[in-house]
């Protein structure tokens, strides 16, 4: 299933396929792009920066990553999206990362081990399973033809995704636990480590 997720609105462009190889995800997703980018409303004259700022526009976008690819050394057009996609080989191609960047798009590679970090992997396990679930199917069409149902099914209603939510509030909530040492079981906690007295051969126990 190839699929673009706008996390913002919640819309998915999925397609269902036999294979996902470069020839075939390639020209899909040129012409996802396409279609995105025609829908956004033109850049005003005055917001077109100077070719230096624009440079440094792109270039801010790669401040601290650990992978990066070369940029244009030609002009680069105004920056209109930015691209999250996962860390394999196929999507390093130069030929699509030059016509992506003459098409004012950005990528943003995610680490590796780290596809968890792309929202469209997490929209994508929830049309899987709508699709899926308990049905059985005597084709690979019909499998596509359900992934593509599905989808539809979910625009139909989209659910907008944002980063952190109630998962990395307990995450944080949790961080902050471990920090905290909590002062003889009352409500009060100090965030400094409480030095603990061993006396030879004798270990206080919290019943005695």
């Amino acid at each position: 299933m190839l699929s673009l997720f706008h996390p913002a609105t919640g819309q998915m462009r999925v397609k269902g396929v036999a294979q996902s190889t470069n020839a075939v995800l390639h020209p899909w997703l040129k012409e996802q792009v396409t279609q995105i980018l025609s829908a956004l409303p033109p850049v005003p004259e005055s917001a077109v920066l100077p070719e230096p700022q624009n440079r440094a526009l792109w270039e801010g976008w790669q401040a601290g990553l650990t992978r990066k690819f070369s940029l244009l050394s030609s002009a680069l057009p105004p920056l209109r999206l930015l691209l999250i996609w996962d860390n394999l080989t196929g999507h390093s191609s130069a030929d699509v990362l030059v016509w992506l960047m003459r098409q004012g798009v950005m990528v943003l590679f995610t680490p590796i081990a780290g596809s968890w970090l792309n929202l469209c992997e997490s929209a994508q396990r929830i049309v899987v399973r709508r699709a899926l679930q308990g049905q059985s199917f005597d084709s690979a069409e019909a499998v596509m033809s359900a992934l593509e149902s599905a989808a539809r099914g979910w625009n139909a209603d989209p659910t907008p995704f944002v980063w952190g939510g109630k998962r990395a509030e307990r995450r944080q909530r949790a961080r902050a636990h471990r920090e905290q040492h909590r002062l003889g079981g009352s409500g009060g906690f100090t965030r400094r480590p409480v030095r603990r007295r061993w006396d030879g051969g004798y270990a206080r126990s919290r019943d005695k």
